[in-house]
C-alpha cells in the first residue's frame, strides 16, 4: 500500500480514530471510498469494499449515481444500518438482513438518498463482527444522530468491485470521490 500510494506520488495521514474520522468526513457531505480487510465474497458492499455517504442529504442519491457509478439517477441505494437500530428507520425485515436480501419499508423521511420512489430500502444490518463498518456506524450516529449510512459498492460502471490498492486510488483519482481510506490511510486528491 505504501509503494503505490508513493507511485502516485500522494500524501496521506493515518487518523488517531479512524472510524471516528470516517464519520466525520460522512457527516460533512464527502463522499468515502472504504477499503479496509479482506475483500467480501459476491457483488454486494458489505462493508470492506465500499463507497459511503450521508443519506440525510438527497444530493448525495444523484452526486453518486451520476458522477461516481454513472447510472440512472432513479436507480437506489442500499442503507447500511445498526441491527439494534433497525426499526428506528424501517419496517417489513426479518431481524436480520446482513446481505441486503430484504426490502424493507423506510420509516423517516430523514433518508431521502436511500428511499427508493415507493419508499422502501434494501437494508442491509450490521453488528459488531462486520468490523469497521460497526464502527463507523456507531460513530456516525455520536457525531450526527444517525445510525444509518449509504452503502454502495466500491466501482465504477461495468467494473469488478476494486480489490487492489492501485485500482483503489485510480478510482479516487478518476472520479468525484472525495476522501479514500485503505487500511489505516486517510488519502485526499491533494498530491
Amino acid at each position: 500500500i505504501l509503494n503505490t500510494i508513493k507511485t502516485f506520488k500522494l500524501k496521506y495521514t493515518k487518523p488517531k480514530n479512524l472510524y471516528k474520522e470516517v464519520a466525520k468526513d460522512i457527516s460533512n457531505k464527502k463522499i468515502i471510498g472504504w477499503f479496509q480487510g479482506n475483500m467480501e465474497f459476491g457483488h454486494r458492499a458489505l462493508g470492506n469494499r465500499s463507497i459511503l455517504a450521508d443519506p440525510r442529504h438527497i444530493e448525495m442519491q444523484s452526486k453518486v449515481n451520476k458522477a461516481i457509478k454513472f447510472r440512472e439517477t432513479f436507480r437506489p441505494f442500499a442503507p447500511a444500518v445498526l441491527l439494534e437500530d433497525v426499526n428506528k428507520y424501517f419496517e417489513g425485515l426479518p431481524n436480520e438482513s446482513p446481505f441486503m436480501l430484504f426490502t424493507g419499508k423506510v420509516c423517516s423521511n430523514k433518508l431521502p438518498a436511500i428511499t427508493h420512489i415507493d419508499g422502501s430500502a434494501r437494508v442491509q444490518t450490521v453488528t459488531k463482527e462486520v468490523g469497521g463498518l460497526y464502527k463507523i456506524l456507531t460513530h456516525l450516529k455520536k457525531i450526527a444522530g444517525i445510525s444509518v449510512v449509504l452503502n454502495t459498492s466500491f466501482n465504477g460502471p461495468g467494473e469488478p468491485i476494486v480489490e487492489t490498492p492501485k485500482e483503489a486510488i485510480n478510482f479516487l483519482l478518476s472520479s468525484t470521490l472525495d476522501v479514500l481510506f485503505i487500511e489505516g490511510k486517510r488519502i485526499t486528491k491533494a498530491s
